[in-house]
């Protein structure tokens, strides 16, 4: 039996698309979006695997790379600003009296090597794991388990303020444009990059650089995370100790407005 329809029942062409077909439709969509990129990485890696880093060159071996560079070339200047002084000292006819007072000049600039007794300070990060060690301590968080910028001026401050005649950071003689600057867990000073730990000589009396350094709140602060989370912390004497003479460029730069 066939039921006679109303004339208010529904025409086929009025029907909404069935549910299964507008899905259908979308998926086909999908896919073909899904298609589009699929190939715009293929052509964009030129068929390299781009969820490796292995062809692409890694930032880390840049920046050895660019370190190893700097360094040669600091040499390589020193060399030659060697050679100059020399042929300077040659035929320069300067007095003796106004000889000695340049010299006296390149030493506080500290483009001479300086030796005497010397007072090292190494800091480190803590061991990886760190646990509180003190009850009471809170879990530390990651950047109380690193070395700072804030910790390695306290100390260069700190040895300066005692008296230091002159100061070396890891293999570098500081003058008076250096700056002492991390980014992470990275120093970065005058063109190089180094990793903890990190070794900050001073050479002076020994006795007033130990006053300086136990006279530092920032150091105090410092060493309250030396005993709570296991930074590393220590202080060496030394006897006959040369710093080198510093051997970069002393043009001062200096920012200024362009319009």
């Amino acid at each position: 039996m066939t039921a006679e329809t109303g004339g208010d029942s529904p025409t086929p062409s009025s029907r909404p698309v069935p549910r299964t077909v507008a899905l259908r439709v979308l998926s086909a969509g999908v896919f073909a979006l899904a298609g589009i990129i699929f190939w715009t990485s293929f052509d964009t890696a030129k068929g390299v695997d781009i969820r490796s880093d292995d062809p692409l060159p890694k930032l880390s071996d840049t920046v050895r790379k660019k370190n190893a560079a700097n360094e040669a070339l600091e040499k390589q200047l020193a060399g030659i600003r060697g050679d100059v002084d020399r042929l300077s000292r040659q035929g320069s006819g300067i007095d003796p009296a106004q000889r000695r007072r340049l010299d006296a000049l390149d030493r506080a600039a500290g483009t001479e090597p300086l030796t005497g007794p010397a007072l090292e300070v190494t800091l480190n990060d803590a061991p990886p794991g760190a646990v509180p060690l003190v009850p009471g301590v809170p879990d530390p968080q990651p950047n109380d388990l690193v070395i700072h910028q804030q910790d390695l001026q306290a100390v260069v401050n700190a040895l300066w303020q005692g008296g230091a005649r002159g100061i070396r950071v890891m293999d570098q003689r500081l003058i008076s444009t250096s700056a002492v600057r991390c980014v992470g867990n990275t120093l970065l000073l005058q063109g190089r990059v180094y990793s903890p730990p990190y070794r900050i000589t001073a050479v002076g009396d020994q006795g007033e650089l130990r006053k300086a350094l136990d006279a530092s709140p920032a150091i105090q602060n410092y060493l309250q995370y030396v005993k709570a989370y296991g930074l590393g912390w220590k202080v060496s004497a030394h006897g006959r100790t040369t710093l080198p003479g510093y051997s970069g460029s002393t043009d001062l730069r200096y920012a200024r407005p362009t319009g």
